[in-house]
């Protein structure tokens, strides 16, 4: 038998193991192995019916990402003919789900007549993430099972359900005890099958899958969800093909299918789906950090400051079962942060997400004090006060005082020189910056700052730390803003000029919305807070002094008390969180272009999108040259789960090599010149974006 498949017949059940580390991927091999296997079990005499399982406990985590657009993905077997091969044995054959039946992994499974799992499986079709659908049945099977409405809802919504859900939906037949008895529990549901003759697939439950669904179904659905699609391809497709079920045959819905599935994989959002998969894999490999290295343990966490942003930090701990301690400095202080938690947690119950036991469990591990002393055993302390370096030294200086010898000393600045604040100590070597995003319990992303004297066991420690509370790590280096709040500058600074020349900050935000961008820089800056931004830009006023107009708008509107949602008037109007244009805004830039010699002039869409999306690009490549971030797709990374650039674009520096790096070096050569004083100062090209161009290469890479 092949070395991806094990085989062994116990009274007259063929159980079929795959097993190809670590995730059982459907290549060409595992592919053809299952074939053979199968094929020999239907013809052997003596196999009356067939278990097909993960060897190692897993079932699949579907085909192999690395196949797809290259020959290997239609090699034969190809996934689609041997899944219709599967569905025309003469004999049962039962899939026994451990742990992960995910995409092909899941159609595999559909292909099988039955279905038993274990208590901890989770199942899903989550090809919409990579800009692809169900390319093997999957569109057409599960409406067959389960009915269309909520086929839709597995297939568009991209997350695994549990193995109750599975099971109350109709995806799983059965339900082992445990997975130690999932094999066990498989075979004896395959004898049951021989003893009562059973059909080697049974008929369909839904094999009309719109029959019980109301007249005008599918417009109703389309014209409720499409505004969440933006312009993603792959929903519509997808829509399509479960459209495709209802009303085509199986043959020819299947043969629908691979059209659609066809269309999505060539398509440049699968590209760029597929190229932050990847990259997320790839920012876990930081140099000098091996296997070899002993993380240090963590078995007890405290945060500094019990604000929305500490408070937040706290969650994530308490959430993987690590008893946080929250300091403040003052009593009233502490007791909002606690209860504010419990606020977090309480809306968690409301909403189906945790239950009251959950939410007590995870209140026992919280405590608070007041006294730095009682910090002294916590293995990691994250310091969130204030954006002021001289704040956070004081805050460094005490900790340096109390903790106790190996803890890991961590900053959560958004900005400041972590070098400077590690300085302060006589522990260099232990102190790290971790940036969360607000909100720090929700938002994935953690900017992880390796300065100067950080020591390998430390920044391996956390970057294990990053996994075991679900947060997507990126590694950077030191300097003003990190990765992604100095691409902000001026990404910002542009769109703040914009509007001095004339500009509406709604028209450049639509330009950037229109990109699908979450928030556009106005209502994102409004969110976020203008008083924080203009804090930020404030510690990095040396470096742009030299400029009276920069993010002026912001600077005047700080003066006024107008901070954003918080105060009601920022750069827009709210009334709650519906946010209205301001035209006292618009007359205050009006105001300003004048005092500062602005000419103001109609500015076209083209205009916006360059000017902002070509600086944030530039900056984001002269990161890239400097060293403080490893690669290019880390950068991607921090701006598609930090900043809301769209997953579907591949982040601003997959998008730029989209565009063509030489149109993105000609249009900042072309503004430098345009834009007068204004161009001279800030559009420098990044001399590696100018060496990538003369070198005539298309990707983004430090040469």
């Amino acid at each position: 038998m092949n070395a991806s498949i094990t085989y062994q017949v116990q009274d007259g059940v063929a159980l079929i193991g795959l097993d190809r580390a670590p995730v059982n991927a459907l290549g060409q091999a595992l592919r053809a192995a299952i074939l053979h296997a199968c094929e020999q079990a239907n013809d052997d005499p003596a196999v009356r019916a067939m278990v097909l399982y993960g060897a190692n406990g897993l079932f699949s985590a579907g085909a192999d990402i690395t196949e797809f657009g290259s020959p290997a993905s239609s090699a034969a077997p190809d996934l689609p003919g041997l899944l219709q091969r599967l569905t025309r044995l003469d004999k049962p054959l039962v899939a026994a789900l451990g742990k992960l039946a995910l995409g092909g992994g899941l159609e595999l499974a559909l292909a099988c007549g039955y279905r038993i799992g274990e208590p901890q499986l989770r199942v899903g079709l989550p090809e919409i993430n990579l800009g692809l659908l169900p390319g093997a049945g999957g569109t057409q099977r599960l409406p067959r099972l389960i009915g269309a409405e909520a086929a839709l809802g597995i297939i568009l919504g991209g997350t695994p359900v549990s193995a109750d859900r599975a099971l109350e939906l109709g995806i799983l037949d059965r339900l082992a005890d445990s997975a130690a008895t999932l094999l066990y529990s498989a075979h004896a549901f395959a004898r049951e099958l021989i003893a009562c003759a059973a059909a080697a697939r049974p008929p369909a439950p839904f094999a009309e899958p719109a029959r019980d669904l109301p007249a005008g179904f599918f417009e109703r659905y389309r014209a409720e969800h499409e505004p969440r699609w933006k312009s993603r391809q792959a929903p519509r497709l997808a829509f399509s093909a479960v459209q495709a079920a209802c009303r085509l045959p199986l043959e020819q819905g299947l043969l629908r299918e691979v059209e659609l599935f066809r269309q999505a994989e060539a398509s440049l959002q699968s590209e760029a789906l597929r190229h932050v998969f990847f990259a997320e894999r790839e920012a876990g490999k930081v140099p000098g950090i091996t296997a070899s290295i002993t993380p240090r343990p963590v078995h007890k966490v405290a945060v500094i400051g019990a604000g929305t942003m500490g408070g937040g930090i706290a969650m994530n701990f308490l959430d993987a079962g690590i008893p946080v301690t929250l300091l403040e400095r003052q009593g009233e202080a502490l007791d909002r942060g606690m209860a504010q938690v419990r606020a977090n947690y309480a809306r968690s119950v409301k909403r189906g997400k945790l239950d009251d036991v959950q939410l007590e469990q995870r209140m026992a591990l919280l405590e608070g004090t007041l006294d730095y002393q009682d910090l002294a055993d916590a293995d990691l302390v994250i310091e969130a006060v204030f954006e002021k370096l001289d704040i956070k030294q004081e805050v460094f200086r005490a900790l340096d005082r109390v903790c106790k010898p190996g803890a890991i000393l961590a900053t959560n600045t958004s900005s400041l020189d972590v070098d400077q604040i590690a300085a302060v100590t006589a522990r260099p070597q232990d102190v790290i910056g971790l940036h969360f995003f607000s909100p720090a319990n929700v938002m994935r992303l953690l900017e992880v700052v390796n300065a100067r004297e950080t020591a390998p066991d430390v920044l391996a420690t956390t970057l294990r730390l990053s996994r075991t509370i679900g947060k997507l790590a990126v590694v950077c280096g030191v300097c003003f803003g990190f990765i992604g709040n100095r691409m902000l500058e001026p990404y910002a600074r542009e769109a703040h000029r914009l509007v001095l020349e004339g500009a509406m900050p709604a028209q450049v935000d639509s330009v950037l919305t229109g990109l699908d961008l979450n928030m556009g820089v106005f209502s994102m800056l409004d969110l976020a807070g203008i008083d924080v931004n203009f804090m930020v830009r404030d510690a990095n006023r040396a470096a742009i002094d030299h400029d009276p107009s920069y993010c002026r708008l912001g600077d005047e509107l700080y003066s006024l008390g107008q901070f954003g949602q918080k105060t009601g008037k920022g750069f827009y109007r709210y009334e709650g969180r519906e946010r209205h244009e301001d035209y006292e805004v618009v007359a205050l830039a009006e105001r300003l272009a004048g005092e500062l010699h602005v000419q103001r002039r109609p500015i076209d869409d083209q205009e916006i999108h360059d000017r902002c999306l070509f600086m944030l690009i530039n900056e984001g490549i002269q990161l890239l040259d400097e060293g403080i971030a490893l690669r290019a797709s880390d950068i991607d990374l921090v701006w598609i789960n930090g900043y809301g650039f769209p997953a579907h674009l591949g982040g601003p520096m997959h998008y730029a090599e989209r565009l063509g790096l030489h149109k993105v070096l000609a249009g900042i050569r072309h503004y430098r010149e345009a834009l007068g004083d204004h161009g001279e100062m800030w559009f420098t090209p990044a001399p590696l974006l100018e060496r990538l161009v003369a070198a005539g290469l298309t990707r983004i890479q430090r040469i």
